[in-house]
């Protein structure tokens, strides 16, 4: 039997850690790893976060990359840099994602693109990069974050609905792969747009016709960021491949189900 994966003394990349749950992975996770990569477009952003964490846990390395995950150049340089650091990476989260919320039919697709490229193309292009540097350091983890969408018609958030589908799906698969090979490969079924948050203000286009627990004004309906990366790191440290804390949204999905297929 492989042993088991541990975020103590773990190295660990984020993406999308400039904001939302990104951020607050990196929060969590500086209370046991011993290196932290946080990637993001936005590097005033990550230089704060990395002198919260560096104040809170001064023994912490910790290194801001600032880059655009839709430019897959960037990405390859991001890899060849962890190469040429020696920089022993055992934990990858893959938590980066875009969103257009609106009629698919009057979508921009500039925005539709950049969906896809970082949702789907990105997420799949950065893992085949640094998977073999996983399976050198297992016992390895790999968390995709995922979303409840994919248990639901989300007319208005079609694209966006799929490429979380996509996500769920492939983690399963490589799951299986990875089984063998001491890389852990897990997905967070989140809900962390639902509510007011950064994401929601800037994925959804006005006059959007989601369901009434999307909406911006419904943030006491919504698990704290803190409470759903808790959730997803106790699953992940049980070498659980399926973290969902939305038990509330779960209970009510059969309802949405049936409201929307009607």
């Amino acid at each position: 039997m492989n042993p088991s994966f541990h975020l103590q003394n773990s190295t660990v990349l984020i993406t999308g850690a400039s904001s939302g749950l990104g951020a607050e992975f990196a929060r969590q996770i500086a209370a046991f790893a011993k290196t932290i990569i946080i990637v993001a477009r936005r590097g005033e952003r990550l230089r704060l976060l990395a002198e919260e964490i560096r104040k809170n846990y001064p023994k912490i390395s910790i290194h801001e990359n600032v880059i655009d995950l839709r430019v897959s150049a960037q990405r390859e340089e991001l890899v060849q840099w962890i190469i040429e650091q020696k920089i022993p990476l055992n934990c990858l989260i893959n938590d980066a994602a875009c969103g257009d919320f609106g009629e698919f039919a009057t979508a921009d697709w500039s925005r539709l693109h950049d969906s896809l490229l970082v949702n789907i193309e990105a997420l799949t292009h950065l893992t085949r990069l640094l998977l073999p540097l996983l399976r050198q350091q297992a016992p390895s983890a790999i968390l995709n974050v995922s979303s409840l969408v994919t248990r639901m018609p989300l007319p208005h958030g079609a694209v966006y609905a799929a490429t979380k589908a996509f996500v769920s799906s492939f983690s399963e698969g490589l799951r299986i792969e990875e089984a063998s090979h001491g890389v852990v490969v897990a997905h967070l079924l989140s809900g962390q747009f639902f509510g007011s948050t950064e994401f929601t203000k800037k994925a959804v286009r006005p006059g959007a016709l989601l369901p009434w627990f999307i909406f911006p004004d419904t943030s006491y309906f919504v698990s704290a960021e803190k409470k759903v990366v808790q959730a997803a790191l106790k699953e992940l440290s049980k070498q659980n491949t399926l973290s969902e804390p939305h038990f509330l949204k779960r209970f009510l999905m059969p309802y949405f189900l049936r409201k929307f297929s009607a």
